[in-house]
């Protein structure tokens, strides 16, 4: 198992986007997958940034395709009659909704103005030549292209931060994957994916972003949701993703297979709150009695009290002993066993509050 041997340290943390890192105790980065869901229009895809932004989302991505480098020829002619279709054929259909060069640089720009980090998934080499021209902060890495090898080598060795999501794939390949990213870029996470949309529960298998975290413990580990709602993506940074991704759509009855499993801006925003909820509900981890708790522990927490009437000089039994809700708060109830053995300095009447001063030596270490 890679990193076995490190397997208590913490998640690596690094920047994903320029001021904004990732990992450890840094706040989980959500990222609202526009992709292809514009329809084609520049002008949805932009209020879709905004949309992104408003919501809360830390960051917009696209899907950037060069289609003579990612689909043969026979692929791009073959005829696409689906009710999804823009064109006739599969072609005509994906050169409908893939943005120019330029258009992507307009959309960068409007990111920038608007304040949110803008970046694309690559879905072939050539692309991702582009978008390292573009100077996106990160590289996001689809399912489609998790098993390329070539790809993933030459993606890693530019050197920039890379979201590599999982789908279709096993944790063999995983483990070639983590293996071949790491020679060459250390900044990368891992995403648990299913590539089904929209995703049913049952399929989501959110414990293998607990296995990723065993197996890749020096990187961090996020998610990539396709379903429907946001419980599930939620359940996952309770599960300690660092990243989300989830689809956004400004209209799920449009033309298009992603947008049943996309988020309308009210939901998106509900992610956002809920999961900035939930990071602040996580804590430190370190189980012990909080100022918050003052209050209750104050009117309610139990206490040790004589159960009889117990003579100056006695030499306490635990039959003597009781533990209640006592006023003034006597010796803290998990010490009872502690106070047998000893001597109380003070008489005390049946009922009373058993006060650590008038129990001898209570509190300190017997000498060895």
């Amino acid at each position: 198992m890679f990193g076995k041997k490190n397997a208590t340290k913490m998640p690596l943390e690094f920047e994903l986007c320029p001021g904004r890192p990732i990992g450890g105790k840094h706040p989980c980065f959500i990222i609202a997958e526009i992709g292809q869901n514009h329809q084609g229009d520049l002008k949805i895809a932009k209020e879709m940034i905004k949309m992104a932004k408003d919501c809360g989302a830390d960051c917009a991505k696209f899907q950037k395709s060069e289609l003579e480098y990612k689909f043969n020829k026979k692929a791009l002619e073959r005829p696409y009659t689906s009710k999804n279709s823009w064109g006739k054929t599969y072609g005509e259909h994906k050169r409908h909704l893939e943005f120019s060069h330029d258009q992507y640089r307009e959309l960068q720009k409007y990111a920038a103005e608007v304040g949110i980090f803008f970046t694309a998934s690559g879905m072939d080499e050539m692309a991702v030549e582009f978008l390292h021209e573009l100077d996106v902060p990160f590289f996001k890495v689809g399912s489609g292209d998790t098993n390329n090898f070539p790809y993933l080598e030459k993606t890693a060795k530019k050197g920039r931060p890379m979201v590599v999501s999982s789908g279709m794939q096993s944790m063999e390949t995983m483990r070639r994957v983590y293996k071949t990213v790491k020679q060459h870029n250390q900044n990368f996470t891992i995403l648990q994916c299913t590539s089904a949309y929209p995703l049913e529960a049952e399929d989501v298998n959110l414990r293998v972003i607990m296995e990723y975290q065993k197996e890749f413990p020096d990187i961090p580990i996020g998610y990539s949701g396709h379903e429907s709602g946001i419980s599930i993506s939620v359940a996952a940074v309770a599960l300690g993703a660092k990243v989300i991704e989830r689809h956004i759509t400004l209209d799920k009855t449009w033309k298009g297979s992603d947008h049943e499993a996309s988020l309308i801006p009210s939901e998106l925003a509900e992610l956002v709150r809920s999961v900035r909820l939930v990071e602040r509900a996580l804590g430190s981890g370190i189980k012990q009695m909080l100022p918050c708790e003052k209050a209750c522990h104050d009117k309610l927490g139990k206490s040790v009290v004589a159960k009889v009437k117990i003579p100056k000089g006695t030499v306490l039994t635990l039959d003597m002993l009781a533990v209640k809700v006592a006023e003034p708060m006597g010796v803290p109830a998990e010490d009872i066993f502690q106070l047998v053995g000893k001597t109380v300095t003070e008489e005390l009447e049946e009922d009373d509050s058993v006060l650590p001063e008038v129990v001898d030596s209570y509190g300190k270490k017997a000498k060895c």
